[in-house]
């Protein structure tokens, strides 16, 4: 009796999951969980917010350098501190512009 006792226990408890998420797509408006993702540059010691502006200042630089496109995440260490090399290169330049 304590073996299915615990049986029906693992069950429901895996089981509870799924029948959340198919309560909530029944007529509940789903939530939308904003994820970020956040980097650390070990080179300047600070933290990056990887959003749509970063992915797309990725394959800017990237596309400057001819090569194709490999997630940052897929990186080798070399590749990810030349990059935030650049960013950082980069966002010195635009601050300088706009001064």
């Amino acid at each position: 009796m304590r073996r299915v006792f615990s049986a029906v226990l693992v069950t429901a408890s895996l089981a509870a999951p799924i029948i959340g998420v198919t309560s909530a797509s029944a007529g509940e408006p789903r939530v939308h969980a904003n994820i970020t993702l956040r980097i650390f540059d070990p080179d300047h010691h600070d933290y990056h917010a990887w959003d749509q502006r970063e992915e797309r200042a990725y394959r800017q630089y990237l596309a400057e350098r001819h090569r194709r496109y490999v997630t940052y995440q897929h990186q080798r260490l070399a590749e990810q501190r030349a990059y935030w090399r650049w960013r950082h290169e980069r966002g010195e330049r635009i601050e300088h512009e706009r001064s």
